[in-house]
């Protein structure tokens, strides 16, 4: 890679694709591909059914799940071969601030503190931002069962959170990429067009609004 990236993460709201240009990447670059746990949360279909009642449990789950996956990488030697993620840890904030009380947050917050400090930052950031109607149609087509009835509502927040939270993201180099009109997935150009920006962002912020297939 022109810009030697040795860790990418990929991140974006539920049902933007992170989890297939991951996998597509990481086929690319003959890197390791590490995938977020999701499936393995006991308390995410009933989160889905109850949010108020189980948003505490299933945020926490992730949190230390994503924590002990993190924690396997670094051991796994890092740097020996690029690795892309499907996820940045600091991600599992967004959703506790939008899913837990006041009073569970404090606690939350105090082990997300903790852990936090111990983590190795990805060399590159990708954004993936799509609107709440493509996104709707999106989960629509993956038919996950638990996400049949998924709220709008939650998902406009959540998507304005991840907007919010990367429009003042500095930690490192992050590339925004809008995926309403494209197909990474389908479409041999479009993942072409955008592997090459990715190998070739280096420093700061960019963005990277595709023309579509």
């Amino acid at each position: 890679m022109a810009n030697r990236a040795r860790y990418l993460a990929i991140e974006g709201p539920i049902g933007v694709g992170k989890t297939s240009l991951a996998t597509r990447l990481a086929e690319r670059l003959g890197g390791r591909l590490v995938l977020e746990r999701v499936e393995a949360n006991p308390f995410l279909v009933d989160f889905y059914r109850e949010p108020e009642r189980f948003a505490f449990q299933t945020q926490l789950f992730f949190l230390l799940s994503r924590y002990r996956q993190q924690q396997e990488m670094a051991q796994h030697e890092l740097f020996d071969r690029v690795t892309v993620a499907d996820y940045l840890f600091v991600k599992d904030r967004i959703f506790a601030t939008l899913t837990l009380d006041e009073a569970e947050f404090i606690l939350y917050a105090e082990v997300y503190n903790l852990l936090r400090g111990r983590l190795t930052e990805p060399d590159l950031v990708i954004f993936l931002q799509a609107s709440t109607e493509v996104l709707l149609e999106r989960i629509a087509q993956r038919g996950v069962v638990y996400e049949r009835n998924f709220d709008p509502d939650y998902l406009e927040k959540l998507v304005g959170a991840y907007n919010d939270f990367f429009f003042h993201y500095r930690a490192t180099p992050l590339l925004v990429v809008n995926t309403n009109e494209v197909d990474f997935v389908h479409n041999a150009e479009d993942f072409e067009r955008l592997a090459k920006k990715i190998e070739t962002h280096a420093k700061g912020t960019a963005y990277f609004v595709p023309l579509g297939s």
